[in-house]
């Protein structure tokens, strides 16, 4: 077959061309056909492909992260059922409006032991915040550096939160005592809604 006999082809009459020709033709074809499937869908489908391995690390990542956090959600419902225990506790130790008297004595009662002498205890205002108040007790007392030190311990064992602040120490002449201590013990309790 030469190329003036590609000119005397019938192309209505494919069956009948000679073989190689034939041949040709399917070879063509499927390379025309390969051609146009890369050019109108592989192309964009590589692509798409280059762009999902980009993001393949990304995923990877996020996937392990929430099978960390899911592995730790029995952790975390410990954690917090034992924050609401210490909560509904700290709640517990939060003394209604009514024991203010019952603290005054306790106080009291704690730097007596101790050997202090009370110049004063005087409660202030007390201030409503967003879901407690509170209330400051000015302390003026006379004694020396150990019985100060054992006296905040004795507060610090109180069954009610009461935190101390504005702790000033003097030495002080006077016939009293040496030292003369100064704070604001603070104490707190829920307002119900």
């Amino acid at each position: 077959m030469n190329l003036s006999d590609l000119n005397e082809l019938d192309f209505s009459d494919v069956g009948g061309w000679p073989t190689g020709a034939r041949i040709a033709a399917v070879i063509i074809v499927f390379g025309l056909t390969l051609f146009a499937g890369y050019w109108f869908d592989l192309d964009d489908q590589m692509v798409l492909q280059e762009n999902e391995e980009r993001l393949e690390p990304k995923l990877k990542k996020e996937v392990q992260f929430a099978i960390t956090k899911t592995a730790s959600v029995p952790k975390l419902k410990e954690q917090l059922e034992e924050g609401e225990v210490a909560f509904a506790e700290s709640l517990r130790q939060l003394p209604s409006s009514v024991d203010v008297a019952e603290l005054l004595a306790d106080i009291s009662d704690a730097g007596l032991e101790e050997g202090l002498i009370f110049d004063s205890i005087t409660p202030k205002a007390e201030a409503h915040l967003e879901f407690y108040a509170e209330l400051p007790i000015e302390i003026s007392v006379w004694g020396n550096y150990h019985e100060f030190g054992r006296f905040v311990s004795r507060l610090s064992a109180l069954p009610r939160i009461l935190t101390l602040h504005d702790i000033s120490i003097t030495h002080v002449d006077a016939g009293q005592a040496p030292l003369k201590l100064s704070a604001t013990a603070k104490t707190y309790w829920y307002l119900a809604k």
